[in-house]
């Protein structure tokens, strides 16, 4: 066992939660980072997964490791993907060498870029929707720009699953949560 490479990956992922999303370019009032996204798309991965019957925990995997490989090459947004050659292969190959998790790692990453199986592409699928989530959180009141972001998102989606998701995604308010809950709970009328 590799004890100080174990150890150096775990600050190296820890890393993540300081490397703020790249659509901050864009969409200026964005916090989100890194580790935010991943755990986000891994929570909608699994219930993707459930409900297209893909393997949970494959898909699980993919979600939290997609992005790995930008603790090196940094996020980019769709504007910077076309100017730049990020090397997000050979990032996650010299981060997995010596750890042992490495070969499960780089099957299910290879396997998620490709997108050819039902898990990658829920996996994928699950990434855009939290973009998605994010835009309307962010667009809800900017109805021009909220469309285009969304859009934008959604044409890609491939799941029968997703693309239903995402369209009440786009007729949501973002606090329908919150006030389900006063209105369940405490009994309260949310006038809408």
């Amino acid at each position: 066992m590799k004890i100080d490479k174990i150890i150096n990956f775990f600050f190296e992922i820890a890393s993540l939660r300081r490397l703020t999303r790249s659509h901050r370019q864009v969409i200026q009032e964005v916090s989100d980072n890194i580790s935010d996204h991943s755990f986000r798309v891994a929570v909608i991965g699994m219930i993707l997964a459930e409900l297209e019957g893909a393997d949970q925990n494959k898909v699980l995997k993919m979600a939290l490791f997609h992005d790995i490989p930008e603790a090196r090459t940094g996020d980019a947004n769709f504007v910077n993907k076309m100017y730049a050659d990020l090397k997000e292969e050979e990032a996650i190959i010299d981060q997995m060498d010596g750890l042992p998790i490495a070969k499960d790692v780089l099957e299910i990453s290879e396997e998620f870029l490709q997108r050819k199986t039902k898990e990658a592409i829920v996996a994928k699928d699950a990434d855009l929707l939290d973009q998605m989530i994010l835009n309307q959180e962010h667009f809800f009141k900017d109805e021009k720009n909220r469309k285009l972001w969304q859009w934008n998102s959604s044409r890609n989606l491939k799941t029968e699953s997703a693309k239903k998701i995402a369209q009440k995604i786009q007729e949501t308010n973002p606090l329908e949560w919150v006030y389900k809950i006063a209105e369940d709970k405490k009994g309260m009328k949310i006038n809408r």
